[in-house]
């Protein structure tokens, strides 16, 4: 700082005092050029003079007095320049170089040389002003001289909607004074001469201060000195001009004039600062307020889609199986209506869900707010674990109904397998036990008790031959107990009766055999020919009874080959009733052989063969009965491969669609992937083709539609499987959610893109550039990148990136640490870096301001600056402010500032 003191004292260059006045270079070339040059004419106004003398003065004194010093003559107190270079210093804030000792001329011109190069540097044209004239006390020089600094210290920087200097200070003045009666601001001499425009600014600003309404037009010199005064007592202006120079003058002096309107305006920015504060918070309070009503619609909507999942999930989870295939038939289109009505709806859902969570963040982070945390258990990520959980449980149930079906299929052909077999097992052994028990070997004739044995011998046979039907009974119970058959406990009971009756007989013949045995050694003769015929007949008469029960067996196939299997075995079985027929002639033969010889020797028969109760009749009868079976085994085998050919035209019409849309899927699927990472044109462009894409997607639903009815067909007809295809209906059920999903999220991308684009005012060539060199490092071609990339990604846009700025970058565009980047989190990462955004400084900055600079803010002063629904919006959510200064009411800014960014109080 210069010293100004007493001429005998030396020259000391001490510490810069701050100032006040503007800083920073700038042209004054915009508004120099709008003022007299003050080289065009050395001659001022007398009275002109007068009054830039006095305000120049005043105005330098506003400011040397901060430093201590003031000055009384303005063209002799600058001329050693040593006040000069302190005024500058005062007002810039700056330190000058340090001023020469010396009090010749040349020290007083290097002096003010360094004043006039300091101004210079200021981007000051100084016109015909040289440090001579100075020194040598040129009033006007001087005064021109101290205008140019207040021109570029005081005015230059005073800006309304994007005018500056005078036309800026002349706008600001017009609006302050609009609203009153008899002032009409419309330049900086005339108008300000009957004193009301002065008196309008303060009252403006300070309503207690001036009693407007009792000032007369035709009052001037009592309108300025009550102006005057006013801000020179309590808005610390000096009176810098006097009201009788101005209401003397026809056209007072502009320069004085808008020198003092200057200190007006300094004195009064604190109020414009409060309403550019009070902008800032209510577009910041807007934000936010959007963006809580965006994070309750995602809360609603994610709860009512985990509702959903849970409610349906335990349904899926019920395996209790059922008892009837009607049943479980019932419950399988139960499934299909959940598939085709319920499940759908909720695929949109949640891709909107996820869509509308990506758009939400997408916002906050472009409003420099902290992401979006759901409340616990609704993030994406838990929407998608139960929604896995869903499709895992959903998968097993159609599964399980369908192997159900089949489970139940087979009990009910094998518990009428079992019926049918246990109720000839019965109708055979009806009565063996009687003739078992009965004692008729001890009355009978030698002969007699031959014949019984042969008799029994030919029983034990019989008994042996369906010793396989009793084993296939057991273990067609033992396995509807393993395969859980409802009527278990009956077909229990059955079957044991069967075995302990089948074991009581083992036991009674065994004991009639060694009875019969025992009388074995008294018998002589035997009929050879009733021996034989019993023997052949017995063995025969099974051999049909098995054939009648094949013919009868039920059979369950699948494919056409298992029903070309059996017919392929009943055609082999027919080849064999030649040979039968030829075995029954003969048996035949033998019992006519018996009569004949019976007849021939006269000998009298009981009328029955004793070895066989299989007469020649049962025989016959049976043979009729195999006859009249084999046409029916025909038909009934035809009609299943009838079946099976209608089911083999449904798996291939089925295959054929299935062959079809499920690449077609694929197709589209790629085809996306490829839209998604080579994008052409503008974001409009591309997200107009998207939507056209998307759009023709849509238009292909008919034919998964389709593709259910054929898939619904097969399963009513219970077809199980399908050779002619890879693809089930599962798979495309899946794919073409994908497909839906993936189309929507990449529009939702794009979406992003324009809106990140738009709000942080990237061109559309920065967009395409930025596109094109995430394209050439994404090598794989996914739409996302490695660490090691996405470092020569940044190093080829011209970052210099060490491990430590890597890494936080890295935190940036892969906070959750997955090891990958995103095209769509490199342009929020590039936005980020090349534009500005609110800050919570700021808005505490700002919040300060309304607050009149106290540390702590009242809802009077909220309700006062700020809109009514944003000011009750602070109100409602401020916390008492807690600080050693805090008065009555006294709210907290700073907290809610912080906490509208994520960030801790300090």
């Amino acid at each position: 700082m210069v010293d100004y003191h007493a001429a005998n004292q030396p020259y000391q260059y001490g510490p810069s005092s701050a100032g006040n006045g503007a800083g920073g270079g700038g042209s004054m070339g915009d508004y120099m050029a709008q003022e007299d040059d003050w080289d065009r004419d050395l001659l001022l106004d007398p009275a002109w003079e007068k009054q830039q003398r006095k305000t120049f003065t005043a105005w330098c004194n506003s400011h040397l007095r901060k430093a201590g010093t003031q000055i009384e003559n303005i063209d002799e107190d600058f001329r050693d320049g040593l006040k000069l270079m302190l005024l500058l210093e005062v007002i810039s804030g700056e330190r000058l170089p340090k001023p020469e000792r010396g009090k010749m001329r040349v020290h007083k011109i290097n002096n003010v040389n360094k004043a006039l190069d300091f101004i210079a540097s200021k981007g000051v044209k100084l016109v015909s002003i040289g440090a001579e004239e100075i020194v040598d006390g040129n009033a006007k020089m001087t005064l021109g001289m101290i205008w140019t600094i207040i021109l570029r210290f005081a005015i230059q920087d005073i800006s309304v909607e994007e005018t500056s200097a005078k036309e800026g200070l002349l706008l600001w003045c017009q609006r302050k004074t609009a609203p009153y009666k008899n002032v009409n601001v419309q330049n900086f001499h005339i108008s300000w001469k009957d004193g009301l425009a002065f008196n309008a600014l303060i009252h403006r600003h300070r309503p207690e201060l001036i009693e407007y309404d009792k000032l007369r037009k035709d009052d001037p010199v009592t309108n300025l000195n009550n102006a005057f005064e006013v801000a020179e007592k309590y808005l610390d202006i000096p009176k810098m001009l006097d009201a009788e120079d101005i209401v003397g003058t026809l056209r007072p002096d502009e320069k004085a004039i808008m020198t003092y309107v200057s200190c007006f305006y300094h004195a009064f920015s604190g109020a414009q600062k409060a309403e550019t504060a009070a902008n800032r918070i209510c577009k910041v309070l807007a934000v936010n307020q959007e963006n809580e009503h965006l994070m309750e619609d995602y809360e609603r909507l994610a709860s009512d889609l985990l509702e959903w999942i849970r409610r349906t999930i335990p349904w899926l989870e019920d395996r209790v199986p059922q008892k009837t295939i009607q049943e479980m038939q019932q419950k399988l289109e139960d499934f299909r209506d959940y598939r085709r009505v319920h499940k759908p709806p909720k695929v949109q859902e949640k891709c909107q869900l996820e869509i509308n969570f990506n758009t939400l963040q997408t916002k906050l982070r472009l409003s420099n707010r902290p992401a979006f945390m759901p409340s616990e258990g609704r993030m994406v990520s838990d929407i998608n674990n139960c929604w896995q959980h869903l499709e895992q449980a959903e998968k097993g149930y159609e599964e399980w109904l369908l192997n159900e079906i089949r489970r139940l299929e087979r009990l009910d052909h094998l518990a009428e397998k079992f019926r049918q077999k246990a109720s000839i097992h019965e109708a055979w052994t009806d009565g063996k036990e009687a003739m078992l028990k009965h004692r008729d070997y001890e009355t009978a004739t030698l002969s007699d008790i031959k014949a019984l044995i042969r008799k029994h011998e030919a029983f034990e046979s019989d008994l042996a031959a369906h010793q396989d039907r009793v084993e296939q009974i057991a273990a067609i119970a033992q396995e509807l107990n393993e395969l859980d058959y409802y009527d278990s406990h009956n077909v229990n009971t059955r079957c044991q009766k069967i075995c302990d009756q089948w074991d009581a007989l083992g036991s009674l013949t065994h004991s009639r055999r060694e009875a019969l045995e025992k009388t074995e050694k008294q018998l002589e003769t035997i009929d050879q020919l009733h021996l034989e015929y019993a023997k052949r007949a017995a063995p025969f008469n099974n051999w049909m009874e098995s054939a009648m029960e094949d013919l009868q067996d039920m059979f369950i196939v699948h494919t056409i080959e298992e029903i070309e299997g059996l017919i392929s075995a009943h055609d082999q079985f027919k080849s064999t009733l030649p040979d039968a027929d030829r075995e029954r002639e003969a048996i035949l033969a033998i019992h006519k052989e018996a009569q004949r010889i019976a007849e021939s020797n006269h000998i009298k028969l009981s009328g029955s063969n004793p070895y066989t109760t299989v007469t020649p009749q049962i025989i016959n009868s049976k043979w009729e009965k195999v006859q009249q079976l084999v046409p029916k085994r025909d038909h009934a085998l035809l009609e299943e491969q009838s079946k099976q050919q209608s089911n083999e035209h449904l798996r291939r019409q089925f295959a054929s669609q299935a062959n079809i849309v499920g690449p077609w899927i694929q197709t589209k699927m790629e085809e996306i992937g490829r839209i998604s990472i080579e994008m052409n044109g503008t974001l409009e462009d591309q997200l107009s083709h998207l939507k056209q894409y998307e759009r023709s997607i849509v238009d292909y639903k008919p034919n998964l539609d389709l593709l259910e009815q054929q898939h619904q067909l097969i399963q009513e007809a219970l077809i199980f499987d399908n050779k002619h295809t890879n693809y089930t209906m599962e798979h495309i059920r899946v794919g073409w959610e994908q497909l839906l999903t993936t189309i929507a999220r990449t529009i939702n991308e794009v979406e992003n893109q324009i809106l990140t684009r738009d709000a942080k005012g990237i061109s559309q060539e920065q967009m395409q550039e930025f596109r094109a060199s995430f394209n050439h490092f994404d090598k794989k071609q996914t739409g996302s990148m490695d660490s090691d990339d996405f470092r020569a990604l940044l190093i080829s846009t011209g970052y210099s990136l060490g491990d430590a700025e890597f890494n936080r970058i890295m935190s940036v565009v892969d906070p959750n640490h997955s090891g990958l980047v995103t095209f769509q989190a490199f342009i929020d990462f590039m936005s980020r870096e090349t534009t500005d955004t609110d800050t919570a400084d700021q808005v505490i900055a700002s919040f300060k301001v309304l607050a009149g600079d106290k540390n702590f803010i009242t809802a009077e002063e909220l309700r006062r600056e700020l809109p009514p629904d944003q000011a009750e919006y602070c109100i409602a959510r401020m916390a008492p402010y807690q600080g050693p200064d805090a008065a009555p009411g006294a709210l907290d800014y700073k907290s809610f500032s912080t906490a509208l960014y994520g960030e801790s109080d300090l």
